[in-house]
């Protein structure tokens, strides 16, 4: 039986990312879509976006980068996954993100990359979709 709770989705800021604007838009967005945003705050580790996604029982996590540090940042967040046996919670992003980086990044295991312009309704209807098969999939 699927739980009645709302849609959990952690959304981070990693690395000495201290643009949080669009991260803060995000969230709020998915929060005027009914779903429960945990907002990690800036200047996160891999490790810590993941470990709070564990401690709440997340469903996603969107990260949210503009620093450049992309191809660093979001396979280290899929290796944190991986090794804490998570890699069911649905892993997006969003920044500026060049859409070579982005392809590889989808490659590489991350669901979906939302550029800067992205509407919020596509963000908030892949956040639906992916996150509530999940939830179907472990529920």
């Amino acid at each position: 039986m699927v739980s009645e709770r709302p849609l959990r989705i952690i959304v981070a800021k990693a690395g000495l990312d201290g643009h949080d604007r669009g991260a803060k838009v995000i969230a709020r967005a998915l929060r005027d879509a009914g779903m429960e945003v945990i907002y990690t705050g800036l200047f996160q580790t891999p490790e810590q976006i993941v470990q709070t996604a564990i401690q709440e029982d997340a469903d996603g996590i969107g990260l949210s980068i503009l620093s450049g540090a992309h191809m660093t940042l979001f396979p280290a967040v899929l290796e944190q996954l991986a090794a804490q046996d998570a890699s069911d919670v649905v892993f997006f992003g969003g920044g500026t993100i060049p859409a070579d980086d982005a392809r590889e990044l989808r490659r590489l295991g991350v669901r979906e990359i939302f550029t800067p312009g992205a509407p919020l309704s596509d963000i908030i209807a892949f956040v639906q979709r992916e996150c509530g098969h999940r939830r179907e999939l472990v529920g």
